[in-house]
């Protein structure tokens, strides 16, 4: 069994990461005062924001799903990372050498994404170099070919792998890299120690923050003992095709800011739309768009409204273009802005568009984009003779469940007379259907109903024990429980050893009386400076821990709380409890018969005269009042 990562070297990690330029990589995160941030939850599908960030206290949670956590978390989750693999990431990002405790073997080679990201960044350079040399020139004429003059080869970091089979792996060698490290990164094969990459025109495959996470080669000699036109990188450390996008370093800030994503299908298309002024062009990696990339421009474009937001895809007018168009719709769940298709009914990609009429007709092919379900309809329909009334009956038959699944309900009416014009049929039959096919059980399109089984967790996945459920944060019963607990979380300061004499049997709900469980035992530990973090370390109860967390971003009702404020609310908690103890006291003293049960009678009689009097005090202590 490989070693642990020590805990301090863990905790030094956890300090230099700061959760906001993590998560800032992931969401677009927007002020939300009092040092709070807010977007997007990645976790869930939402229209209004209620993830929240709080930078000082390095932690996040969202108000709608639940999910909270610190840095290591958020990466864990948002990258489907395990425990080690979040930190060794966060490690190579903060420049911490991580150390290891004894195990029966060896553990991860410390800094290996640090080694193969640096790799991949010579390897960039030397290929850029590569591509001015005379064993180039079948490159520099392909670029040509496509419209590409030298600047725009260099803003995009265009390169050349030589066809001699070792001069990377030499060149790298020579730079300090190991054999190991190169294959890695996935630049040298294992068998041979020959280039990945051989004879090929490449374009490096960046992450958000700009590091070279991989390649994409294209073929460019009849002899290349590889027969796809396109090789990319193979899954590494860092790269993992189904979440990567390539142009996406260039496209980022303006998919955020113009609320827009443009996804085109290669490499030389992302270069025509951004050198036409389509500046928010990506395009998946060797793979097909999948629902990870969804996802990850949901998130980019982010928004209080996101149902503003566009997503733009770019298909061929013939069936192969139709056929990924319903793929996508197929699939269109994942996003909450608004999906369209742009088609150029000649065929033309966006490069040979672009090289045939200019940067003008690609910026018009976005600019006539139709909605998904238009377009998807339009195909359906088109698949039935309209000339006959049972084949225009079959074709309002076909299209009805697509119409009646539009997600903004408001263009339903809108596309229903859409429909009636384009079958020739009267609007009142066609909304009669739509009805009809509203009622019908339909499968959730790309849901649960129509994917395999949930798998089952995994040894060791987190999961929230049933009895142990999550205290609602808008239950006004719950107000001053939860208030207090969340002064005890933010500022410990103001409490002393006891927590101002609160007890579990104060607390109403298991949630919250199992956190002043682990407070307590946070406290009879030898603690650090990370007291959220000894109290999360103090409970095994996942909701107990997202329960701290919760309480730890959201913001104080006052922003700077004394201790007099304190002493108040830990006054309401036992007030409360008092209330109810007394409440139950009366109730046993009404079934209690004095003349028979006379001893039990005066000691209940006596134990709430007791408490009253203790209420008395507690409710002059609830007000800030001294007399």
């Amino acid at each position: 069994m490989a070693g642990r990562i020590r805990d301090e070297d863990v905790a030094e990690v956890r300090s230099r990461a700061r959760i906001d330029e993590v998560v800032g990589s992931h969401v677009a995160l927007r002020n939300a005062g009092s040092g709070s941030l807010k977007g997007l939850c990645p976790f869930h599908d939402e229209k209004t924001p209620s993830f929240q960030v709080t930078p000082a206290r390095g932690f996040y949670y969202c108000f709608g799903c639940g999910e909270g956590g610190d840095v290591i978390t958020f990466l864990q989750k948002v990258e489907n990372l395990s425990f080690a693999e979040a930190v060794q990431q966060l490690a190579d990002r903060v420049g911490v050498q991580l150390r290891y405790t004894d195990g029966q073997g060896p553990g991860p080679a410390p800094g290996l994404r640090l080694r193969v990201l640096a790799a991949n960044k010579a390897a960039e350079e030397f290929f850029a170099e590569q591509l001015t040399s005379p064993d180039a020139l079948a490159a520099r004429q392909f670029l040509a070919s496509r419209g590409f003059d030298r600047d725009a080869a260099e803003h995009f970091g265009i390169g050349y792998a030589p066809r001699d089979g070792r001069a990377l792996s030499r060149h790298l060698q020579g730079r300090g890299f190991n054999e190991q490290e190169l294959v890695r990164a996935g630049l040298v094969r294992e068998r041979g120690g020959f280039d990945f990459f051989q004879g090929r025109l490449l374009w490096p495959i960046r992450d958000a923050g700009s590091s070279v996470l991989g390649f994409g080669g294209r073929r460019l000699y009849d002899d290349d003992r590889m027969p796809a036109k396109y090789l990319n990188t193979p899954e590494t450390p860092v790269y993992k095709k189904s979440q990567v996008l390539y142009g996406l370093d260039l496209a980022r800030t303006q998919i955020g800011k113009k609320g827009q994503a443009v996804v085109v299908e290669g490499y030389t298309d992302v270069m025509a739309a951004h050198l036409s002024g389509v500046d928010t062009a990506v395009a998946s990696c060797g793979t097909a768009f999948g629902d990870d990339h969804a996802r990850m421009l949901q998130r980019l474009m982010g928004g209080t409204d996101a149902f503003h937001g566009e997503v733009v895809f770019t298909f061929d007018g013939d069936a192969a273009g139709q056929a990924a168009a319903l793929k996508v719709f197929k699939g269109d769940q994942h996003f909450i802005a608004q999906t369209y298709v742009a088609v150029e009914p000649s065929g033309l990609d966006p490069c040979d568009l672009r090289l045939q009429h200019g940067d003008a007709a690609v910026r018009e092919l976005v600019g006539r984009r139709v909605p998904l379900y238009r377009f998807v309809m339009s195909n359906v329909l088109s698949q039935h003779d309209l000339d006959r009334a049972d084949g225009r009956l079959q074709a309002l038959r076909a299209a009805a469940p697509l119409v009646s699944s539009i997600r903004d309900t408001a263009l339903v009416g809108g596309y229903a007379r859409e429909l009636a014009g384009l079958l020739g049929m009267d609007v009142e039959e066609v909304r009669a259907e739509l009805a009809r096919a509203r009622r019908a059980p339909q499968p959730v399109r790309g849901g649960r109903a129509d994917r395999d089984p949930a798998p089952e967790p995994e040894e060791g996945e987190e999961q929230r024990p049933p009895g142990t459920p999550m205290p609602p944060a808008d239950d006004p019963r719950l107000d001053v429980e939860r208030e207090t607990l969340q002064l005890v979380v933010q500022r410990p300061d103001l409490f002393d050893a006891e927590l101002g004499g609160l007890t579990p049997e104060h607390f109403t709900h298991p949630a919250y009386a199992g956190l002043l469980v682990a407070m307590r035992t946070a406290l009879s530990r030898e603690g650090g400076a990370d007291w959220v973090g000894d109290v999360r370390a103090a409970t095994d109860d996942p909701t107990v821990d997202q329960v701290a967390v919760a309480l730890a971003v959201q913001p104080l009702r006052r922003p700077d709380p004394d201790q007099r404020y304190a002493d108040m609310h830990v006054a309401r908690v036992q007030l409360l409890a008092a209330g109810r103890r007394i409440a139950d006291l009366k109730s046993r003293l009404q079934r209690t018969n004095p003349v028979e049960q006379t001893t039990r009678y005066n000691q209940m009689f006596t134990t709430l005269l007791e408490l009253e009097a203790h209420r008395k005090e507690l409710q002059v202590r609830s007000i800030g009042a001294t007399d």
